[in-house]
């Protein structure tokens, strides 16, 4: 009997650059091209699941597709919720990423209504530390979006970006997210592109990773699910063991299970990997996808360098390559922080 194995296929798509805060670590770069209209997005998801059918017929998989809506704040976006019927309506699953201050109770509701799987707040820390980040007042601001997002009957995921500064504030945030009721608290490393190059010397260092991802693996909150993109934190508990091999089989999704689309159509490996691949307003997504040379040398492992090249875990791993790259310029070097492969 044949068995048939589901593949997630995720698009992270930035509806709009526009943004109600101004947060010190944001990766945002201008946008030059405009947003795409209604029209264009639905173009979009039409893509989207026509490319998944004809790779379902043509190699006989299954995927799950899923789609990122995030921004700037994509709760500015006027059409937002248009644009989530049509994903939702082609069979796309949904995850809002916002940070909270317009999700007050009659958009919670709506969201709610068009069927999104979950909703990700951006929280960096207890009040003070949030608020030195992202601007006086939004903690509050952001709370209280949360409260009517649980209200409303989501999944809700707070989510910090880890910094020197924020570090040590990760476990009075698990309180705070127990507090709130929450689900899932997400963490992710500080990655040094847009307007976070000023916080360059703010990234954790090899050994303040090790030291603080060791810590958060030993937590076990009562009713709180602790989640992360970061493919370090992923395999810091797994032993090295054998070499799993030369075909990526999870770690970094940049190339390997998802993109990211900017708000004028740019397709990228990722939000924080700024090496555009083409554009969906003249480009074909699938042809992207099959024919970028970038996106082909990072699921080429002797492409890669140094430590991340020896690690048994390349398959399951590969660092982070926005890391690599905010860090030297080159998406293949080793992950700089790092403390899981051989020297």
């Amino acid at each position: 009997m044949a068995i048939t194995r589901t593949h997630d296929f995720f698009l992270q798509w930035h509806l709009t650059q526009r943004c109600n805060l101004s947060c010190r670590h944001c990766y945002q770069e201008p946008d030059s091209g405009g947003e795409m209209d209604l029209a264009e997005a639905r173009d979009v998801v039409a893509e989207l699941v026509e490319t998944l059918d004809i790779w379902r017929q043509a190699y006989g998989l299954e995927f799950n597709p899923s789609c990122n809506l995030t921004g700037g704040e994509p709760l500015l976006r006027e059409d937002l919720f248009a644009v989530i019927g049509e994903l939702r309506a082609r069979g796309v699953a949904v995850f809002l990423l916002t940070n909270g201050l317009l999700a007050d109770a009659k958009r919670a509701e709506r969201l709610a209504e068009l069927g999104v799987a979950g909703v990700q707040v951006s929280l960096e820390g207890p009040r003070r530390v949030h608020d030195e980040v992202r601007g006086k007042g939004s903690f509050d601001a952001s709370l209280r979006g949360v409260e009517n997002l649980l209200a409303a009957g989501h999944t809700v995921t707070l989510n910090v970006t880890l910094s020197a500064h924020n570090a040590g504030s990760f476990l009075e945030l698990t309180e705070l997210a127990r507090s709130l009721g929450v689900q899932r608290l997400g963490f992710s490393r500080l990655v040094p592109v847009g307007r976070g190059r000023q916080m360059l010397d703010q990234a954790l260092s090899r050994a303040q990773v090790r030291d603080l991802y060791r810590r958060i693996l030993a937590l076990d909150p009562p009713g709180l699910e602790l989640v992360t993109g970061d493919p370090l934190a992923a395999q810091a508990s797994v032993p090295l063991g054998e070499d799993l091999g030369d075909i990526p089989l999870g770690g970094c999704a940049a190339g390997t299970a998802g993109l990211t689309l900017l708000p004028d159509g740019t397709v990228l490996p990722c939000r924080r990997l700024p090496i555009p691949l083409g554009n969906l307003r003249q480009d074909s997504l699938r042809e992207i996808w099959a024919g970028s040379p970038a996106l082909a040398a990072l699921r080429e492992r002797s492409r890669y360098q140094d430590r991340c090249r020896r690690c048994p875990r390349w398959a399951a791993c590969r660092g982070c390559r926005a890391i690599a790259h905010a860090h030297g310029g080159d998406p293949l070097a080793e992950d700089p922080a790092c403390f899981l492969g051989p020297e």
